[in-house]
């Protein structure tokens, strides 16, 4: 891929809501956030990447009706119970040729905002890198902006392993942004009154 066409990509979301969150009780993905459901948070943060793919599965009607009125594009995983991998596997398979890269997100980090985007975005541009990832702690994840050259190695994945082991695994290959709230996914009762409370201080 030449210089110029990295300074001018186009960036697709592919934001991974199918999992039946059974270890919080309930469907993460139609939480209520800042007046709004948390997957519909999640898609809005990332309006500045077309398309927005949204892969749904365990709870996909609720989604779908959040999702009213957005510029996102639902895609079904049937096979959502095989784990992340398939949901993403999905969500790459469905973006158009013209896409040169895609930012992965989770549909449970409720910190995840459009600067945060727009800076993976303007890091890839400054730095050539294949992956831009987001670093918390001592732990590197998602959002994670991949080029397209990485679609394989994320179509390559399978079970629960998501998009984060080719981010540890990068080298030099990927660039970060420090994301001091990434730590926050919301997978128990006490991650989501973590966050509430951390949110409303």
């Amino acid at each position: 891929m030449n210089g110029d066409r990295r300074s001018d990509l186009s960036v697709a979301a592919v934001v991974l809501a199918a999992g039946a969150s059974s270890r919080l009780g309930r469907a993460k993905q139609l939480l209520n956030f800042a007046g709004k459901r948390l997957v519909r948070h999640v898609v809005d943060a990332a309006d500045v990447c077309s398309p927005i793919i949204v892969v749904v599965g365990a709870q996909a009607g609720g989604v779908l009706e959040a999702l009213a009125g957005s510029e996102a594009q639902a895609v079904e995983n049937p096979g959502w119970r095989e784990g992340i991998a398939s949901s993403l596997r999905r969500g790459i398979l469905a973006l158009p040729e013209r896409v040169d890269a895609a930012i992965v997100l989770l549909c449970d980090q409720p910190a995840v905002s459009r600067a945060l985007l727009q800076t993976l975005i303007a890091t890839q541009r400054n730095t050539g890198k294949l992956i831009v990832g987001c670093r918390w702690d001592d732990a590197v994840g998602p959002p994670a902006l991949f080029l397209r050259e990485c679609f394989p190695a994320l179509l390559a994945l399978s079970g629960d392993v998501g998009a984060r082991s080719i981010l540890g695994n990068a080298g030099d290959d990927v660039a970060l942004v420090e994301f001091p709230d990434g730590n926050i996914d919301v997978d128990t009762p006490e991650d989501w009154a973590r966050w509430r409370a951390r949110s409303k201080a």
